[in-house]
């Protein structure tokens, strides 16, 4: 007598419906989470709104100049984006938010400052359904 007649005699054999049910739960999962990650993947990689700082320029003790480049995944998406001018201290001077215009990808905007600004920089655009910034 072997020891594996000897374990089955004292314990029982297994049932052979466990190992199919437990290959079939795991294969379950394993397909569930492969979707979720191929929809987490495809929303994060395609934003229906992206935005890029191209350029900037200080016009005065007042007066910041942006040129952004949006870029909207559909016509009919209204989006908002924000630029901010600093100054040498780092610190805020002035913001702007404004809705880009849906024909056009390179946007000029002004920015009103409380003193002279050293640099300009993008927060990014969202959209109702895009919270994050891009």
């Amino acid at each position: 007598m072997s020891a594996q007649d000897t374990l089955a005699e004292r314990y029982g054999a297994p049932a052979p419906w466990r190992r199919r049910a437990l290959l079939l739960v795991a294969a379950a999962v394993v397909a569930a989470f492969l979707g979720w990650l191929a929809w987490t993947a495809w929303g994060h990689g395609t934003p229906e709104v992206t935005s890029e700082l191209e350029t900037w320029t200080i016009e005065g003790e007042h007066a910041a100049v942006a040129v952004v480049v949006v870029s909207l995944r559909d016509d009919d998406v209204e989006a908002t984006c924000r630029l901010r001018a600093l100054a040498e201290d780092h610190s805020t001077v002035g913001e702007v938010s404004f809705t880009p215009d849906p024909g056009t990808r390179r946007q000029t905007q002004q920015i009103r400052t409380e003193r002279r600004a050293t640099a300009v920089e993008s927060l990014g655009c969202t959209t109702a359904d895009q919270k994050q910034p891009r």
